[in-house]
């Protein structure tokens, strides 16, 4: 199999070396893995003028699957919008078409008293958030800032087509018949019309699926019940916008945004995977960041492009193990457990393996 690996910016490098360990592992078991390296985001403006340079495009498009860091740094802030980091993970997306981001909100036991919550109101939590990835208002077209009647203006497209719903759609539904069967589509119809089609093409979809119940939350409400009693959801559909936002709250109650993986997927099962969180430039190249959403990441490779179950099985009870062990990387840390490095949490992964 041939990887993509895209450090990118901030803590991304350190991250992504622990996730390369565990590929290391891999390797030396026998598992035919070549590996190519390549920037991203600042680190691609840095070498080439471009956070999405060509050559890393190209790379990205040969390989089967694709790992990524973080992109963003403050430095890049004053640059013009299309040079930013964060506009070459959109470019990147768009251009591989992962229109599927899976991102996952489970809470390990040992982790209840890290999360924001009461443990009593997230213990046994276990969710999946599919966001669309593609369209929605990050997309959509006209954008930009003009003058109108002597002031700035700056203005945005809410914009999906039925085909770009029904294909998430899709890959909810089956994940929902792979889960509890109970299937949450968040929009917010009641004001907008983007969200009334995006409401219709789910009923028409779920005809499909009689397995799975369906149910439809507005997203305000859907935000306030993450918070209220986030045990009640199972799988979770939403649009662009709404996803990047609920995906983060719910990253909170797994008692850290360090812990959670991501996969963004194209038709084919073909897909990039990252940790939900940003490059943190407050840390980096302090080796204080939490790689296990990065690995957590690899498992999800595994398991959704490979179709590997055994392979993300074992990746996944590793960091089962080490939280078992008590090692925690400073952002999970509570009194009376091992608080490690960056590196030593990487390491402590690769012995559980």
């Amino acid at each position: 199999m041939k990887l993509a690996i895209l450090p990118g910016d901030g803590i991304g490098p350190e991250i992504v070396a622990q996730a390369v360990k565990v590929l290391d592992v891999l390797r030396g078991d026998g598992m035919a893995i070549e590996m190519e390296h390549a920037p991203i985001g600042g680190a691609g403006y840095d070498a080439a003028g471009d956070p999405l340079p060509e050559a890393t495009l190209r790379l990205a498009r040969e390989a089967d699957a694709v790992l990524l860091g973080a992109v963003g740094g403050p430095q890049y802030d004053a640059l013009d919008r299309p040079l930013r980091p964060e506009r070459g993970l959109l470019r990147i997306r768009k251009a591989l078409n992962l229109f599927a981001n899976l991102r996952p909100a489970l809470l390990y036991p040992e982790l209840a008293s890290a999360s924001s919550l009461k443990p009593e109101v997230v213990a046994g939590l276990d969710i999946m958030i599919v966001r669309e990835l593609t369209g929605d208002v990050y997309f959509g077209q006209p954008r930009g800032i003009e003058l109108r009647n002597g002031e700035r203006v700056g203005f945005n497209t809410m914009l999906y087509t039925e085909s770009e719903v029904r294909r998430v759609a899709h890959v909810a539904f089956d994940i929902a018949m792979k889960r509890g069967r109970r299937l949450c589509s968040v929009e917010k119809a009641n004001v907008l019309e983007c969200s009334e089609l995006w409401k219709a093409v789910m009923i028409e979809v779920a005809r499909d699926y009689p397995e799975v119940e369906l149910t439809h939350m507005y997203v305000d409400n859907a935000a306030m019940q993450l918070v209220r009693a986030p045990k009640q959801f199972d799988t979770i559909v939403t649009g662009n916008i709404f996803g990047d936002i609920l995906s983060d709250a719910a990253s909170m109650l797994s008692g850290s945004i360090g812990m959670l993986p991501s996969a963004s997927l194209d038709e084919h099962g073909k897909g990039m995977y990252e940790p939900i969180h940003g490059s943190a430039p407050d840390i980096a190249g302090r080796d204080l960041a939490n790689p296990l959403a990065t690995i957590l990441s690899l498992a999800m490779m595994f398991k959704y492009t490979f179709g590997d179950e055994a392979t993300a099985a074992r990746i996944e009870n590793a960091v089962k193990r080490v939280i078992a062990q008590g090692y925690r990387t400073g952002d999970i840390w509570t009194e009376g457990t091992t608080r490690v490095s960056c590196s030593g949490m990487g390491d402590a992964v690769v012995a559980a393996m």
